[in-house]
């Protein structure tokens, strides 16, 4: 009980100072593009005012913000913030105006079959049946090789970029969870033998089966043109 009762105070004393945290990291990293407010800046930055929690820790935990130049397109790479401090700035940012929570998908309930259906129809065009990402006009979309579960199931709901957003209506909870499964199968495919050549099926075969055929073809002419000659 006494524990607990400790526990708690600490949390209580210590939120203040998160929040006196995180509002200085905004300052820092993020004001210059959506005001000091949170209400965006035109052709800087879009309001982050009820854009809740999920938003922001996308873009933070997947290195799309900060940009360094506004108007730059956001790429995954490693942030330059720490998990603790992209903690506090999600609090903050979720402080802002409410808004939705960080999900929690299930893909364990999922379905890989229906995910792999679901994927086909309404991302694979972009990011290619084997998610490993692509090039579309005005922008480049990214591999889902590093993407977990939390951060996928975000995407879905927020629409990053050009990427659209799929409300509980068009995919719902339940057929998210199979969707982030079937992602999960794709990091980690499981090759009976032969060469996967990027899992990126009939394309890479066609290209690999062309070639080898192509270079059969060559020997064969000439050593047919050689025979002739003698």
């Amino acid at each position: 009980m006494k524990v607990a009762l400790l526990l708690t105070l600490a949390a209580v004393l210590a939120a203040p100072a998160a929040a006196e945290r995180g509002e200085s990291l905004y300052g820092r990293y993020c004001a210059r593009c959506h005001g000091g407010s949170g209400s965006g800046l035109a052709d800087r930055g879009p309001s982050l005012q009820g854009v809740g929690a999920r938003a922001a820790d996308f873009y933070l935990r997947t290195g799309y913000m900060p940009l360094r130049q506004p108007g730059d397109q956001p790429r995954r790479h490693r942030s330059i913030l720490s998990s603790a401090q992209i903690d506090a700035l999600v609090r903050y940012v979720a402080s802002l105006g409410g808004g939705p929570r960080v999900p929690r998908p299930h893909p364990e309930r999922g379905n890989v079959s229906e995910g792999m259906r679901l994927f086909t129809d309404h991302c694979a065009g972009c990011h290619q049946i084997a998610a490993v990402g692509g090039i579309v006009i005005g922008g480049r979309v990214p591999s889902l090789a590093q993407s977990s579960p939390v951060e996928v199931a975000e995407a879905v709901r927020i629409g990053p970029y050009l990427m659209p957003r799929f409300s509980r209506k068009q995919i719902s909870d339940r057929e998210l969870d199979s969707i982030v499964r079937y992602v999960q199968q794709t990091q980690s495919p499981k090759d009976a033998g032969g060469w996967a050549i990027g899992h990126l099926g009939p394309i890479s075969e066609g290209l690999v089966a062309w070639l080898v055929a192509g270079t059969a073809l060559l020997l064969i002419s000439a050593l047919i043109g050689r025979r002739a000659r003698s």
